[in-house]
């Protein structure tokens, strides 16, 4: 997307990259073939890298990874790192996945992370992700509307409305179609529906499958000033880090300037304890690589490193009118009022005094207004990639994010306006030494 696309314009494509993305796996592919459309190459982290200035981009998994190297970066250039993620929390594929009872087919599926259980109910959802045969060949796989998890009427449980309890194991099984589960194969309609020709299921030796809804994202308010989706947490964030390295790709970096890298992580919404998540080796493994390319010694690649910088993107809480209580009561982010800067005392948050001079001075050069957010100190807040960047790489990291309302549901709210400006701020930082 053109660096000069309005707030209109980045809203209806981050609508089309979530739409594309039910996964992470597919989120990570759709932006690959974005960089690839802009020109960038991808490589493989099996084989050498030549070194110099370019534009290259690895997918590990359902993890993504892109830079750009500016003419005249050399050994001790140091790197700007817009962290974010492409999981959101769901439900997982369990093995022996075909069950059901009393007629009925479902799905025997795992808690993944922290979803709100509830929004999940009475919609469409479809599954999701990769299918991985005997021959180590990975496939995209995802259904369109197959699925629901069918609320209990009212009449059979009078007192709902007084509090809803769902037993993770018993109420979570959600149904697919009518029969006998020793004549169904969920897996083999999985197989039928790859991106490409068809699968043979008897060949799938593994699958890291999620449930997605699939309601279309939607805009909507007095003046059109919401957006409704799925998986805006955090892939608003991961879009914006996207379109802003495409558009500062395409501006010309400056000569001598840093290296701007994306780094989208898998396997946050669980600890980010994988090998494509941020607690994983794969930013360390990248930056290794392209600190050798440009002829680092080890002692310069930790000058490279001691020049960095990394903003920690991901999505926070906008004050919710009906629970103002449950919010610090000087700092209340409302929608389109600007992304936010995310502070912790205890560190949940990476963002200390440098980090946040530095997010102001962004802001103020791009003309983007920001806010600032802090929990109640009865609400302890979540945590992010941020802390675990800072602490494996030193690299200096400041958290933000996009604010939102209904987090973790199966549809999340944002405000027209905020994501194109968390865009337009990641370009400036690209661009701008720290």
């Amino acid at each position: 997307m053109s660096s000069t696309a309005t707030a209109a314009d980045h809203i209806r494509d981050l609508g089309a990259y979530v739409s594309a993305s039910p996964s992470s796996f597919h989120a990570a592919r759709e932006g690959a073939r974005r960089l690839e459309e802009a020109g960038f190459t991808g490589l493989d982290e099996l084989q050498p890298w030549d070194g110099g200035a370019g534009k290259f981009y690895v997918v590990r998994d359902g993890a993504l990874i892109a830079w750009v190297i500016p003419q005249g970066a050399g050994p001790t250039t140091g790197f700007h790192i817009l962290g974010a993620h492409t999981d959101s929390p769901s439900f997982k594929l369990k093995p022996k996945p075909t069950t059901g009872k009393f007629g009925w087919l479902q799905a025997g599926v795992e808690v993944y992370g922290g979803p709100l259980l509830n929004s999940w109910l009475d919609r469409e959802l479809q599954l999701a992700g990769r299918l991985v045969l005997l021959d180590g060949t990975e496939h995209l796989t995802a259904t369109g509307p197959l699925l629901r998890f069918p609320q209990l009427a009212i009449h059979l449980d009078r007192s709902v409305n007084d509090g809803l309890a769902l037993d993770k194991q018993q109420h979570l099984n959600p149904v697919f179609g009518l029969g006998d589960p020793a004549d169904a194969d969920l897996l083999a309609l999985l197989a039928e529906r790859t991106s490409g020709a068809p699968v043979d299921p008897d060949r799938i030796g593994g699958y890291d499958i999620v449930v997605a809804d699939t309601q279309p994202p939607g805009v909507f308010g007095a003046r059109d000033e919401f957006f409704a989706s799925g998986r805006l947490d955090n892939l608003s964030a991961t879009h914006a880090g996207l379109t802003a390295l495409i558009a500062h790709a395409a501006g010309a970096p400056p000569a001598g300037g840093p290296i701007a890298v994306l780094a989208a992580f898998d396997h946050e919404e669980i600890g980010s304890g994988s090998r494509s998540g941020a607690s994983g080796p794969i930013l360390e493994d990248i930056l290794v690589r392209i600190s050798d390319g440009l002829g680092a010694t080890a002692g310069q690649r930790r000058q490279a490193l001691a020049a960095s910088f990394c903003v920690s993107a991901d999505a926070g809480h906008a004050v919710h009118p009906n629970y103002a209580e449950r919010h610090d009561p000087a700092n209340r982010p409302v929608l389109n009022g600007g992304p936010l800067l995310k502070i912790n005392a205890n560190q949940r948050y990476a963002t200390d005094a440098p980090g946040a001079a530095l997010w102001a001075r962004l802001c103020t050069e791009a003309g983007i207004p920001y806010q600032e957010f802090v929990s109640n100190n009865v609400m302890p807040c979540g945590s992010t990639i941020g802390p675990l960047t800072a602490t494996r790489l030193g690299i200096r990291t400041v958290d933000v994010g996009v604010p939102l309302l209904s987090m973790h549901s199966a549809r999340e709210l944002c405000g027209v306006e905020d994501p194109h400006r968390l865009a337009k701020v990641t370009e400036a930082f690209f661009r701008t030494a720290a």
